[in-house]
């Protein structure tokens, strides 16, 4: 996982949200659920808020949970059916796939026994890797916090091995990329290096990259250890290239 910078919602969303809330009201006086309204009612206002979604997404709208498939369903992340008063709360939607909304989570909001935190990481609102660091050796997760070790199990990111698998072929993929952008950048080839940063940024797995730019400004020793001297070179210019990342979305 990474950390997703939430876009403000515009006024027209703003509008369309409170205009949903306002037809709650309406509809449950009428014996019809907030599950209805969000169903059958919010056409509008759930197209608008999955295209703001799409623009945070990572990579070619990727799930904000796995990182792997393509984001289909807004999900809650706290769920209607123990929220129902945040079902249009802007900041309460996360792009997700239909496998880790439909499959995994679903109604799970796990929180502590004692504070009432909620123990599942929202990467719009904190940074995962607060909670969990992706160990490049076995492209699996490492659970710093109990926050970490729920999100973890919740969406089976270490059990799920097509997970395992995609972050392992992303690893070397990215790797192979790095050298060759490193290549064309130092012969000048600004077009083809233009077009290998692109296809950098667009990978599945976008917390891969982020591991090893990591990797190499947290622990250089390592880093000298793990990648081979193209990859490494390539990588300390990749790190300090300005415009490597898309522009940031602004904060809310």
């Amino acid at each position: 996982m990474i950390p997703i910078q939430r876009i403000p919602a515009p006024d027209e969303l703003t509008q369309e949200l409170e205009h949903c809330k306002t037809k709650v009201t309406t509809w449950v006086a009428e014996g019809k659920t907030v599950r209805d309204v969000w169903s059958n009612g919010a056409k509008v206002a759930k197209c608008r808020i999955r295209q703001l979604l799409e623009e945070m997404a990572p990579g070619r709208k990727r799930c904000m949970y796995c990182e792997d498939n393509l984001g289909t369903d807004i999900d809650h992340f706290q769920p209607i059916a123990l929220a129902p008063s945040r079902a249009f709360d802007w900041l309460n939607h996360l792009l997700a796939c239909s496998y880790c909304n439909s499959n995994l989570k679903r109604d799970a909001y796990p929180c502590d026994e004692d504070t009432g935190e909620p123990l599942l990481i929202d990467p719009t609102a904190e940074d995962p890797a607060d909670h969990l660091t992706l160990r490049l050796g076995s492209c699996q997760y490492e659970a710093g916090t109990r926050k970490g070790t729920e999100t973890v199990r919740v969406f089976g990111l270490n059990d799920r091995q097509e997970l395992v698998r995609g972050r392992t072929t992303t690893y070397t993929t990215c790797r192979g990329l790095l050298a060759q952008w490193h290549t064309y950048v130092q012969e000048g080839e600004e077009a083809e290096a233009a077009d290998l940063a692109q296809a950098l940024r667009e990978q599945p797995f976008a917390e891969v990259l982020r591991a090893m730019e990591y990797t190499l400004c947290d622990k250089p020793h390592v880093a000298r250890r793990l990648f081979k001297p193209p990859v490494h070179a390539a990588l300390i210019e990749w790190v300090r290239a300005p415009d490597r990342m898309p522009e940031p979305a602004p904060q809310a």
